[in-house]
């Protein structure tokens, strides 16, 4: 078989007189890439590409996003049909080994998550340190990094089995490190996690339960917890997750590398927009101020922003919210919530602004963390947990993409360029000589 010559692009300087071809590099779907590896050595410049929005820094298999078609695939599954008829578990076990596991690999895979749920007691005793009010997030990116301290007999990055043992402990204990925060936070004892229950049951008794009652899991809210772990579970190269692999990159243990990610979560612009929503509907008020603060959203000259509405990467629906609609109309409906102010204000919004032509021919439509962020609080989570749960999901993107990095025998550090605008070169003058 003949093989196809590869397609270059030619990138001219008129200036100096010189190119550079510049090959073409085809992913299985979506735009290709130039490689502009050589581009510095054949014409002395770099890229200019502030925030990274079109550049392509490493090379995946794990997730492909078409922002403007509205589409989300993990490992080449619509997560659509993966919201349906998948759980959080059996996503997990794609993105990490990208493909779905047969019934008895979900087994395994489903009792070495459970089994290794519990954290080491110092390591527990770590939160009465922490400051009474401290963040849930800033609680957990340090013990998650203090994590090395505890296994670092098994973190060599270029040993398999080490590396699998990472991924299982880590996914099977941030949620009990994460609700650990949670009630070290509310003064209350901590909770140890159930092998009795599943992932999503697991996490909500931990978060709920107390020592002197029983605890029932709902099975609703468990049901809308582990759907929401599936769509926030990855979504490619995005800020998070570009920094777990950029501080993998340089061979740090893989815990300091996930704990940079939960730093980078942590951010209002990343994983803090759910919060914003609830702050959102909070200032409307009530319904009545609805159309006071859409003619705000509208007028440019007053810098308000409609939070949890359009997307930077879906250009025309969230796939997300789409599914997650529906399991908010859910919750809100079975767990009798409606009542509240809140969310006939959240659902009340959401009716106009999809009716409202301003919106709609810009394509603003209701996101993921519109969605989200009313269910968490529908089901009793503290705004202050809201990013806590999306690291509890992220955390499996981040070790599948920690993991294909570091498998990949082309793998280099991490080592962004710059457009240098300071000062040029200059002698030094001593200080009694400076005016």
């Amino acid at each position: 078989m003949e093989e196809k010559a590869q397609q270059t692009f030619e990138l001219t300087d008129p200036v100096r007189g010189r190119s550079a071809q510049l090959p073409v590099r085809n992913g299985t779907i979506g735009p290709a890439a130039l490689d502009i590896a050589a581009i510095h050595k054949e014409l002395d410049v770099f890229t200019y590409d502030p925030g990274f929005g079109m550049t392509a820094a490493t090379e995946s298999r794990i997730t492909y996003i078409d922002g403007d078609a509205g589409v989300l695939l993990y490992r080449g599954y619509p997560i659509e049909q993966l919201a349906q008829k998948s759980s959080f578990m059996e996503v997990a076990y794609l993105l990490l080994l990208g493909e779905l596991p047969t019934a008895k690999q979900l087994t395994e895979f489903t009792g070495n998550i459970r089994y290794h749920t519990m954290i080491n007691e110092s390591l527990l005793r770590f939160f009465n340190g922490f400051h009474h009010n401290a963040h849930p997030m800033a609680m957990v990116s340090a013990v998650v990094a203090s994590m090395s301290a505890f296994y670092h007999d098994t973190m060599d990055i270029h040993n398999p089995r080490h590396r699998e043992i990472f991924s299982h402990r880590i996914i099977a204990k941030l949620p009990t490190i994460a609700a650990a925060a949670h009630k070290h936070s509310l003064g209350q004892p901590f909770i140890y996690p159930r092998n009795d229950l599943d992932y999503a049951g697991n996490v909500l008794n931990m978060v709920f339960a107390v020592p002197c009652e029983p605890y029932q899991v709902d099975p609703i809210a468990s049901q809308a917890l582990d759907l929401l772990f599936v769509l926030h579970a990855d979504h490619e190269q995005n800020a998070s997750t570009s920094t777990v692999r950029l501080a993998g990159s340089t061979g740090a243990n893989p815990y300091a590398a996930i704990s940079a990610g939960v730093s980078a979560l942590w951010g209002p612009a990343h994983g803090g927009a759910n919060e914003a929503v609830l702050a959102l509907l909070e200032q409307i008020g009530s319904v009545d101020n609805i159309p006071k603060y859409l003619a705000m959203a509208k007028d440019k000259a007053s810098h308000f922003r409609l939070m949890g509405f359009g997307h930077r990467v879906y250009k025309n629906f969230d796939p997300r919210a789409t599914i997650i609609r529906a399991m908010c109309h859910k919750v809100l409906e079975r767990l009798g919530r409606t009542d509240n102010p809140l969310f006939e204000l959240a659902l009340r919004l959401e009716e106009i602004v999809l009716k409202d032509e301003y919106f709609v021919s810009r394509k603003l439509y209701p996101n993921v963390d519109f969605y989200s962020g009313v269910i968490y609080s529908a089901i009793g989570i503290p705004r202050s947990m809201f990013t806590v749960m999306f690291a509890i999901a992220r955390t499996v993107g981040w070790v599948a993409h920690w993991l294909e990095m570091i498998s990949d025998p082309g793998m280099r550090i991490g080592r962004p360029r710059q457009l240098y605008t300071g000062a040029t070169r200059r002698d030094y003058v001593d200080v009694k000589k400076r005016g």
